[in-house]
């Protein structure tokens, strides 16, 4: 995937893929490496590729977005029906059909909530969703079968063709599940350093979930697997907010900024964002843009310290605060983090906070800690800080080089400092651990850093600190989920046929009931023999795997696994997790 491309919608990269013939389409995967390494140019909404020196390929994008097929030409003697404009569409990011209901671009306050396309009881509108859950349960099988290693191009435009059935059917919450598969296959392709195996794992639950369960669904659940297109904005009069922190926002979407958060004074949480396609450069500037809200003046870096009155405010479901002509903001003043209103963020347990997270309210953590030294892991330095006697693992937010995350966690960790206030996001798991994103200053309580944003100074430290030497953590008594776990994530990125060749290792099944986990060694055998499952014809030849079966029982060792987690992490926390099975903390805290 590349970042210099605008955002291609689903239904344009499907058309110009399924337009291919099948000779072409066989070059498909190797067009688009080509591609990638060609410069792209971009003027205004245009970007040229010199394909070779007589061929240049144009992608015209108005409003940032390629919407149409006719919007990419090129002038190569094989189009319009050329592998050049498929492999750029295979290429690009992945736009949302829907602009107003992308949770990272603007929405339009006061715009209606879309309908779906018939209502419930319509046998016609019921046996269309049916057909496109199973168009979507098929695609996404067919990636999982493969693994990222597998799902080229055309799987991939396969998958983007049900998810525009899928929206047009009037499904937009499946729709946004398999486009949200696709954008994690391709940047497991591309060496994306933002890729978690992980998130794959769980995009491709969450679309393969609510593939299975739209068919037999009725009633309030059928809305919520529904979903909508649009976050509609509801009024919310008049504001008075505290500045709390900046993040920067890069996704491997292609989406790019900064989104602020800010409170009220009974504690709820409002962002203000400016995101928009770009890379890491508009991730770090994002910060000293003004803030689209009112006619203030405020950048994104002085809002986070700030305050803001707003009046004739609009709230999106997720606490973001529209931008529409009839909103007023001006500046005011901030207070310290230990200061009120904002101290009552951090008087909550961090218990309760981790219960709050596990059972679908907002996922971010406020939480007094002691910094204990660096942990070195595989994936790099964690911070080790001990919250009110827990052990709790501190990771950065961002692994790119041009943002200061990594740089600043060490330097924290090196602080040498008592209690530390820090703003972090829950990382479900076995082990008390969580995303770092702001901090008090080590040597001043009333400042504090924007982690992924300021950069931290050896000067900033107290004077003669020293930094703790790494540690390690002891070896605990886990129970052996990873078992199970890892055999989830290799079919992911392997797909059935690594499933296949391993065959379940001597004694795993085994571990695992001693463990008291019999529902997971049963789900280990299954998923081994779901992936050895091969039919022969009359002629001893091998017959097409059967997809759907593998895929149902990899489902089913996921939803396990993330119910069995978040179990073993509430436990970890001393919290409890009573929602669904399988479900995951949103992305965003809930207004």
């Amino acid at each position: 995937m590349s970042p210099d491309l605008p955002p291609v919608v689903p239904s344009v990269t499907a058309e110009l893929v399924g337009a291919l013939p099948p000779r072409l389409r066989k070059r498909l995967d190797a067009g688009v490496t080509k591609l990638v390494a060609r410069p792209a140019v971009r003027d205004g909404d245009t970007v040229r590729i010199a394909v070779d020196d007589d061929t240049d390929l144009v992608l015209h994008a108005p409003g940032g977005a390629v919407t149409r097929a006719d919007a990419i030409r090129c002038g190569c003697l094989l189009a319009p029906d050329c592998l050049h404009r498929a492999a750029a569409a295979s290429a690009a990011p992945v736009a949302d059909e829907a602009p107003a209901g992308d949770p990272e671009k603007p929405e339009t306050p006061d715009e209606p909530e879309t309908a779906p396309a018939a209502e419930a009881g319509d046998d016609a509108a019921n046996a269309g969703r049916r057909a496109a859950a199973r168009a979507v349960s098929d695609a996404a099988a067919a990636v999982l079968e493969a693994g990222t290693d597998g799902a080229g191009a055309v799987l991939q435009a396969e998958l983007l063709h049900a998810a525009h059935t899928a929206r047009l059917a009037g499904l937009p919450r499946l729709s946004a599940a398999a486009v949200a598969v696709v954008t994690g296959v391709r940047a497991a392709r591309s060496g994306d350093p933002g890729y978690r195996l992980t998130d794959l794992a769980g995009a491709l639950a969450g679309v393969l979930g609510v593939a299975h369960r739209l068919p037999h669904a009725t009633g309030p659940e059928l809305t919520g697997l529904r979903g909508t297109a649009r976050q509609p904005y509801r009024p919310d009069g008049s504001l008075r907010l505290y500045g709390l922190f900046s993040e920067p926002v890069l996704t491997a979407t292609g989406y790019a900024g900064a989104v602020t958060w800010t409170a009220d004074a009974e504690g709820r949480l409002y962002t203000v964002s400016d995101v928009a396609p770009g890379g890491p450069a508009r991730a770090t500037g994002a910060a000293d843009r003004a803030v689209r809200i009112g006619d203030t003046s405020l950048t994104h870096r002085e809002l986070s310290r700030a305050g803001l009155a707003v009046s004739g405010a609009t709230v999106s479901p997720t606490g973001r605060l529209g931008a529409g002509a009839g909103v007023r903001a001006v500046r005011a003043s901030g207070v310290a983090w230990r200061a009120e209103p904002l101290d009552r963020l951090w008087a909550v347990p961090a218990a309760e906070q981790v219960s709050r997270a596990l059972n679908g309210g907002r996922d971010l953590l406020f939480l007094e800690v002691t910094p204990v030294g660096a942990v070195r892991e595989t994936a790099g330095d964690c911070l080790l800080a001990d919250c009110d006697g827990l052990s709790v693992l501190l990771t950065t937010a961002h692994d790119d080089p041009s943002l200061p995350c990594r740089e600043n966690l060490r330097l924290l960790a090196a602080a040498g400092r008592g209690r530390l206030r820090i703003v972090a996001r829950l990382v479900p798991g076995p082990f008390p651990r969580a995303l770092l994103f702001a901090a008090e200053h080590p040597a001043d309580p009333d400042a504090r850093v924007d982690l992924g944003l300021d950069r931290l100074q050896h000067a900033d430290l107290p004077g003669g600190v020293v930094a703790p030497p790494d540690r390690v953590l002891p070896a605990g008594d886990e129970a052996p989920l990873h078992l199970l776990r890892r055999r989830v994530h290799q079919a992911v990125s392997g797909g059935r046929r690594v499933l296949a060749f391993a065959g379940d290792r001597p004694g795993d099944g085994a571990r695992l009931r001693r463990a008291g986990l019999a529902t997971a060694g049963d789900l280990l055998d299954d998923l081994h023999a779901a992936a050895a499952d091969r039919s022969r014809d009359v002629f001893g030849r091998l017959l097409p795997a059967d997809t759907d079966r593998f895929g149902r029982s990899w489902l089913a060792a996921a939803v396990y696994t993330d119910a069995v987690e978040r179990a073993l992490c509430a436990d970890a926390w001393g919290a409890t997790a009573t929602g669904a099975g399988g479900a995951r903390p949103p992305a965003t805290p809930i207004h």
